[in-house]
């Protein structure tokens, strides 16, 4: 297929070059000449703006930080509504709240085309992978209709049900993952200020009852997970300033439904303090500097570099 893809962050990149992989035709956009560039090196073509990266395409997929962006890309006077021919659908895999996704799918209608939420779950290693989880929210043959793009890019494509409901998913596990985080951040703060070697008590977690992602793939603490941002000073996974959003994103969506998130509400002033701090591109398991005691931990609140888009979970 001929595919425009917008968003070339630690998500976006990865997810872009699986589709090349799989042997489609992709026109790439995003405001960083240095990635764009990567993916050019590896067969994508160069658009110059988001209206030419989906001129003469068969689906358009985005990848952006907010729905702000997403909105942008949409509607400027340059953007994918400017370009795109009627019947080509939109697969946004952004992490934005359910209320903007259905109002991205009516704008879509007027312009003939379909809308469908497909965010991701996985992280960067899963984008790389290609092994991500993808959360749809569409009609019935709106799914049929991407689950064959989605493959090239994830092994489980879900059908959350109609519009937006992929956002509800996905918010929803982002709230147990920043909750999970934290927690795991103050056991593996706690067992060091006794005295317990770090890796045996991560080993003794991730076999027992605390066993979790953030504890068995991203744990928090330097040198328990050799692959985990923690041990290479907290860069290159899923910023501190997007779990902040996503978290957000919960307490708002459940404001709405009246639906109480003790947790969730004291996790997101949990990572509202390290971005006040300045770690706001520090990966959201720096969340742990809150905790320790003696400050080994790598680089400070500044140094760290997070994605312009996409997601760990």
């Amino acid at each position: 297929m001929k595919i425009g893809f917008i968003g070339l962050g630690n998500m976006g990149a990865p997810m872009a070059l699986n589709l090349l992989k799989a042997g489609h035709a992709v026109n790439v956009f995003d405001l960083s000449a240095q990635v764009v560039q990567a993916l050019v090196d590896a067969g994508a073509k160069a658009a110059g703006s988001p209206k030419a990266a989906v001129t003469d395409v068969e689906c358009v997929i985005t990848m952006l930080p907010a729905a702000a962006h997403v909105r942008s890309v949409l509607s400027a006077d340059d953007g994918v509504f400017a370009g795109i021919a009627k019947g080509v659908t939109i697969i946004d895999s952004s992490t934005i709240d359910p209320a903007s996704v259905k109002a991205f799918a009516e704008l879509a209608v007027q312009h003939g085309n379909t809308f469908v939420d497909a965010p991701v779950s996985g992280g960067t290693g899963g984008a790389a992978a290609g092994t991500l989880t993808f959360m749809v929210g569409g009609s019935a043959d709106a799914y049929e209709q991407v689950k064959p793009v989605l493959s090239a890019m994830g092994k489980n494509i879900v059908h959350c049900g109609d519009t937006g409901t992929g956002q509800v998913a996905k918010i929803c596990n982002n709230l147990v993952l920043g909750i999970t985080m934290a927690g795991v951040a103050e056991a593996m703060s706690l067992g060091e200020a006794l005295g317990i070697d770090s890796k045996v008590l991560g080993g003794i977690i991730n076999t027992s009852t605390g066993r979790c992602w953030s504890s068995d793939t991203y744990n928090p603490m330097p040198g328990v997970i050799e692959t985990a941002p923690s041990t290479r000073g907290y860069t290159g996974g899923f910023g501190t300033d997007l779990m902040l959003k996503d978290l957000g994103l919960a307490t708002d969506a459940a404001k709405f439904a009246r639906q109480p998130v003790y947790l969730g509400a004291l996790a997101q002033q949990l990572y509202q303090t390290m971005s006040t701090k300045g770690a706001g591109r520090l990966d959201f398991s720096a969340v742990i500097k809150l905790y320790r005691k003696d400050g080994k931990d790598g680089k400070d609140g500044k140094d760290g570099k997070d994605g312009k888009d996409g997601d760990a979970s």
